[in-house]
């Protein structure tokens, strides 16, 4: 079969809509979290909470405003959805158990020195591990602190994990699949065993590893719309995809991929768009796709992969949180925007919980979204838009106001203020945003 051709406004529309950035949005219940969480398959986690947790936003980006209660009792109560590392520590699909358990039962391997080590560290320290294990099984479940350190050889790092012994032994149980986080007080994670988190429906199965690549696969391929091996690589499990090639061409044998050929990408790499995602090709391309102007995490699944963000976006995307203030660009903690399938500027928030205050520190657009024509693309990046027409930016304009006041009433804020810099055009939009009781 003849590959497909398509351009990249069509492979961006095809993220954009899988990824439920576009289109009908889906409901802010139990529901629409479902909907969302089974088309992403992840959900990453990080720490900083700047604005909201990065799991919050992701979800808030594709159904808006929802009760973050519903999301708990997908986790703690149904156990529909667990943590495990995906492309990083993640709230993963319970019904993928069967697709994490390649790596819970090869972990660690012992390939690289690091692996080695951690072989070796373990073996060494089989008293804490025995101790953290019968812990769990007459106390659990327990948070880290519920554990003495019974470690007779020390972790050591250069990094935050340095002579942390309790929490590396926990770590490495939980990615064997022996332990899981069985609920959260103020944050911090409460440990239990596996086997009493897991609901009873839980598909236990050994698949073999050349079915769970090619179903881990199918998964990313359909999160991402169409991607070359690389993009599937980064994507859903990362670094988790052995004979990867093999595995697409077999899925393009078995009818569940096409391959395809991406405008200005490498022709000698080929792209793979699933099956299932075929039928989305004449919507992306007519009047019935529905766009919107949304914020996005730091680390949506959208643009978790920054070397396919600049191909398709033209969109260099680096979080700055340990740059030095002086030397960082954009600010410390950065949300992109995306308005219709362009990536149009990045807003610097900070939300004041105390005085419930969101605080924009600095407003950027992008060469073309205001008007200003960009410079000449990086190599390999997509080509910068023309400068954008009056009605065009006026549309983004009213696109960002609408998104940073959505983000206001999803935090609970009772005002916004600019205290840093705003585009011209998007300047009098947001003022009135600022002027306006939160919504």
């Amino acid at each position: 079969m003849r590959p497909l051709d398509l351009d990249r406004r069509s492979v961006r529309r095809l993220a954009i809509t899988r990824q439920r950035l576009a289109g009908p949005r889906p409901a802010a219940d139990a529901d629409g979290l479902r909907e969302v969480l089974r088309a992403l398959r992840c959900l990453q986690l990080d720490p900083v909470a700047v604005v909201a947790r990065s799991h919050l936003l992701v979800l808030w980006s594709r159904v808006g405003r929802f009760d973050g209660a519903d999301l708990d009792a997908l986790l703690w109560d149904e156990r529909w959805l667990f943590e495990y590392w995906a492309h990083a520590a993640s709230i993963v699909l319970t019904e993928d158990y069967a697709l994490h358990r390649g790596l819970m039962r090869r972990y660690p391997r012992g390939v690289s020195a690091y692996g080695r080590r951690l072989v070796a560290w373990v073996e060494a320290n089989a008293e804490l591990r025995e101790h953290v294990l019968q812990r769990l099984e007459d106390k659990g479940p327990l948070p880290v602190g519920g554990f003495e350190d019974r470690s007779a050889l020390p972790w050591e790092s250069g990094g935050w994990t340095k002579g942390r012994n309790v929490e590396r032994m926990l770590d490495l149980l939980w990615t064997q699949g022996r332990v899981m986080v069985a609920g959260r007080e103020g944050g911090k994670r409460l440990w239990d065993l596996a086997e009493r988190c897991l609901p009873e429906r839980t598909d236990r199965t050994e698949l073999p590893d050349a079915d769970i690549v090619s179903l881990s696969a199918e998964h990313a391929l359909r999160a991402l719309g169409a991607g070359r091996a690389r993009d599937v690589a980064n994507h859903f499990v990362r670094d988790r995809y052995d004979a990867l090639p093999e595995a697409l061409e077999r899925l393009v044998a078995d009818g569940r991929a096409v391959r395809a050929r991406v405008e200005g990408a490498d022709p000698g790499e080929p792209w793979f768009v699933h099956a299932d995602v075929l039928p989305l090709l004449e919507t992306v391309g007519g009047e019935a796709w529905g766009p919107r102007t949304v914020l996005l995490s730091p680390f949506d699944n959208l643009l978790c992969d920054r070397e396919r963000t600049e191909l398709l976006w033209g969109f260099r995307f680096r979080t700055e949180m340990y740059v030095p203030k002086a030397r960082r660009e954009f600010g410390y903690y950065v949300l992109p925007v995306l308005h219709g399938d362009r990536l149009v500027g990045r807003i610097a928030p900070r939300f004041d919980r105390r005085r419930g205050v969101l605080d924009l520190e600095n407003v950027y657009a992008e060469p073309g979204a205001a008007g200003v024509r960009a410079a000449g693309p990086d190599a390999g990046a997509a080509p910068s838009p023309d400068p954008a027409s009056a009605e065009e930016v006026a549309d983004a304009a009213e696109g960002v106001a609408g998104a940073v006041a959505d983000l206001a009433g999803f935090l609970g804020a009772r005002e916004v203020v600019c205290s840093g810099a705003v585009p011209e055009p998007w300047r009098e939009t947001l003022r009135r945003v600022e002027a306006a009781p939160v919504p």
